[in-house]
């Protein structure tokens, strides 16, 4: 179509090969770099599947961009190729969007289940009667089901074990068929909140995948950078330059890959045939307002209702805040947005978590025999917070407020 505002895009030459997903956390290479290890000791867990028998459970831990899902996949990969006999059922479920009981029982029931009309509904019936017709169709022919539950602390913190208990126990249940568990978290904690039941059933086998230094993050960006540019392109210094910055920032792979590739397409839609340093400057300061967006969004009610209230405070002139003073402004919020506010004690941890993020500042000052408190302050653009914040439906109704500005009286 003459005129189109796409036509100078798509004829125009771009720098990358004809697939850029490669640079996506989501490819799956032909080999790893620097995860021999790891893929060897949990294949040498899972190959007693080839044999009919059920694997021991595996739990698997690290920082994210540590290689963890990739693994799993790559080894799920390898798993089809060896099962000549057809053994075995690999299924890869992201607990960040399928986080409910039900729908977990739901999305493993209907990989086996062939007949559409017979398939399990999204919704409407009981999580009870889901896992009974789960258990029936695996239970179908004699095979062992490995299920890779990524991103499993999502699920217990929003809907309980209750889901890992079934899971654990259900061979219990089961007469022919066998099913093992591989849990991915980034959090090491989370299992402290498990059943004492489902915790010792969950963690037969432990892994825990290190953070990449500066020279493996190099390495696995040359591999990808071959298969997504020609030879030339990237600028010497910028492979080093991009493994280092996310060698500082706790090795993350994925972090890296993305920086790669937002500079490429940086340089792309300004039509230049070379990635340069400075592009990756510019992609670091893109990705940075990425992740504050994400980081906010995906934030749990209470500490959105905390961060809105210290930039609210902010915005009235109020630069640093004691613990105090942000516990009685989230309270008011809370109250105008019909919730209960949770205690003070754990207000104070979720401003730690808030801190741990990068979303604030908050130092510990000392007043000698007059104790200790926090200053708190915001360290993200409140603008760009706040549009975030906004779309939220709980904190709709508190587009208007405005915190009363409290004097103090010398």
């Amino acid at each position: 179509m003459e005129g189109n505002i796409f036509q100078p895009y798509l004829h125009a030459e771009s720098i990358f090969r004809e697939n850029r997903d490669v640079l996506r956390p989501s490819y799956i290479p032909d080999s790893l770099p620097h995860r021999e290890r790891q893929i060897n000791q949990l294949a040498s867990v899972l190959a007693t599947a080839l044999r009919g028998a059920a694997p021991s459970n595996v739990m698997i831990f690290g920082k994210t961009g540590t290689g963890k899902t990739a693994v799993v996949k790559y080894v799920g990969h390898e798993f089809r190729r060896a099962d000549i006999e057809d053994r075995v059922e690999y299924f890869y479920i992201n607990c960040e969007i399928v986080d409910t009981p039900y729908g977990v029982f739901q999305n493993v029931g209907n990989r086996f289940i062939q007949d559409f009309d017979e398939r399990i509904p999204f919704t409407g019936l009981s999580t009870e009667r889901v896992y009974n017709l789960l258990r029936r169709k695996i239970d179908d022919a004699a095979r062992v089901v490995v299920i890779a539950l990524d991103e499993i602390d999502k699920l217990v913190y929003k809907s309980g074990d209750d889901v890992l208990y079934h899971l654990t126990k259900i061979n219990d249940d089961l007469h022919q068929a066998k099913v093992s568990l591989i849990g991915i978290s980034n959090d090491l904690k989370f299992t402290e909140f498990l059943d004492p039941r489902v915790k010792s059933r969950l963690s037969d086998e432990k892994m825990v995948f290190p953070p990449y230094n500066a020279k493996e993050l190099g390495d696995i960006l040359e591999q990808r950078a071959q298969l997504a540019f020609d030879p030339g392109v990237i600028e010497e210094g910028v492979i080093p330059l991009i493994a280092a910055l996310a060698a500082q920032e706790h090795g993350d792979a994925r972090r890296a890959l993305d920086l790669l590739r937002v500079s490429g397409e940086l340089a792309d839609r300004k039509g230049r045939n070379h990635i340069t340093e400075v592009m990756v400057q510019r992609a670091k300061n893109k990705l940075e307002l990425d992740l504050v967006i994400e980081a906010v969004r995906s934030l749990p009610t209470h500490s959105k209702l905390i961060l809105l209230g210290i930039i609210l405070q902010q915005e009235v002139g109020i630069a640093k805040l004691t613990t105090g003073e942000v516990y009685d402004t989230y309270s008011q919020l809370c109250r105008r947005a019909g919730l209960g506010p949770l205690t003070q004690r754990r207000v104070t941890d979720l401003i730690s978590e808030l801190d741990m993020l990068g979303l604030i500042n908050a130092k510990v000052k000392s007043f000698g025999r007059g104790g200790r408190t926090k200053e708190i302050q915001s360290s993200v653009s409140a603008p760009d917070v706040k549009r975030i914040l906004n779309r939220d439906e709980v904190l709709r109704e508190l587009r208007s407020y405005r915190p009363k500005v409290q004097t103090t009286l010398i």
